[in-house]
């Protein structure tokens, strides 16, 4: 993946970020979760359920994905769950300690668990997930006291735009009577 350049970025709103004397420039998490939302974008187009997932590392995008269960013929191919894996080959470490991952819609309990596994200190979400989600809604197992890994949880950040395109996406399914 390559840095950023706010420069060529015809959407980069200097509000959402912001710059400490002497250390790069810092992206707020509106920005991220446009780029995750750009990802679950590619999902609809591929009919997969448009899911889409970033992961940060020191103000850097070094993962992106979105969910291919359909075209990979897996029930594991959750959007988290790829982006997960890129970040840890990205960065040779399983353990993405400095990292944010953004995801459009509330993590299930499979992903997660991946979460807590990868160490993942911080994560923000979209929309909420009332019947699968397991962050804060079915089950709180990010934030889980009793677990030896817990994580900043940050939820509803562009929460309208994510809600919107699953509701258009599950709205045409029903319309052509397909699952």
């Amino acid at each position: 993946m390559s840095n950023f350049n706010p420069e060529f970025d015809p959407e980069f709103d200097p509000e959402s970020s912001f710059q400490l004397p002497g250390s790069p420039l810092l992206l707020g998490d509106e920005h991220w979760m446009r780029r995750a939302l750009e990802m679950a974008s590619h999902a609809a187009v591929s009919d997969e359920v448009p899911v889409g997932a970033v992961i940060v590392h020191q103000g850097r995008m070094i993962a992106g994905a979105h969910n291919q269960r359909e075209m990979l013929h897996d029930p594991t191919a959750h959007a988290e769950m790829i982006a997960i894996t890129q970040a840890a080959g990205e960065l040779a470490d399983w353990r993405l300690e400095a990292c944010t991952l953004y995801v459009t819609l509330k993590p299930c309990p499979m992903c997660a668990g991946a979460i807590l596994q990868s160490r993942i200190p911080r994560v923000v979400y979209g929309a909420a997930d009332p019947k699968a989600g397991a962050v804060d809604s079915l089950y709180q197992l990010l934030t889980d006291s009793r677990l030896n890994h817990r994580c900043e949880v940050t939820g509803g950040v562009l929460a309208r735009q994510a809600s919107a395109m699953l509701t258009d996406f599950f709205r045409h399914k029903r319309a052509q009577g397909k699952k």
